[in-house]
């Protein structure tokens, strides 16, 4: 276990001056990369899959991007370990036990637990655990939410380029 909790600290060296600096339109401009990644994602869930609220987190989880890129919490490893994680106890709780609140409650429990435990806390993580677990349906998505959680976590990367473009526009 990490003593130092990165997941809960801005991301070492990250200059997060300028997104206090930033005018409406940087605020916009910061935006639009989360918010078109999870429109595709939308897209693609809804040609290969019915499940739909299995994938609502994600939206939490580009919010977050969205809203300080440099923490810890929206890292690429938080996000893809907490989320992974996460979606696989769901749908384990829901094989083991199906689908209702004891299900829900145990994968919940245990998400955080581990999220805490492994120093990979990212919230969102929470609600797909809920989601897996309370699910309708027999469809398994796993491999579907995978690659929707690869997708969102290149949104670190492009908030983190949007910022520095930002910055460089700005002169700083």
């Amino acid at each position: 276990m990490s003593q130092d909790r990165t997941s809960l600290k801005p991301i070492q060296g990250a200059d997060r001056s300028l997104r206090r600096k930033l005018t409406l339109k940087g605020e916009f401009a910061l935006a639009l990369a989360p918010t078109t990644v999870i429109l595709l994602v939308l897209a693609l869930v809804e040609v290969l899959s019915r499940q739909r609220l299995l994938f609502a987190s994600l939206a939490s989880s580009a919010f977050l991007i969205y809203l300080d890129p440099q923490h810890g919490t929206n890292s690429v490893r938080t996000l893809i370990t907490s989320q992974v994680m996460a979606a696989t106890l769901g749908f384990t709780a829901y094989a083991l036990l199906g689908s209702g609140y004891w299900s829900a409650g145990c994968a919940m429990v245990i998400t955080i637990v581990l999220m805490i435990l492994l120093d990979v806390v990212h919230p969102p993580a929470v609600a797909t655990s809920l989601s897996f677990a309370l699910r309708a349906g027999n469809e398994s998505n796993l491999v579907l939410f995978g690659l929707a959680v690869g997708i969102t976590a290149t949104l670190v990367m492009l908030e983190q380029l949007a910022l520095w473009i930002l910055a460089k526009s700005r002169g700083n």
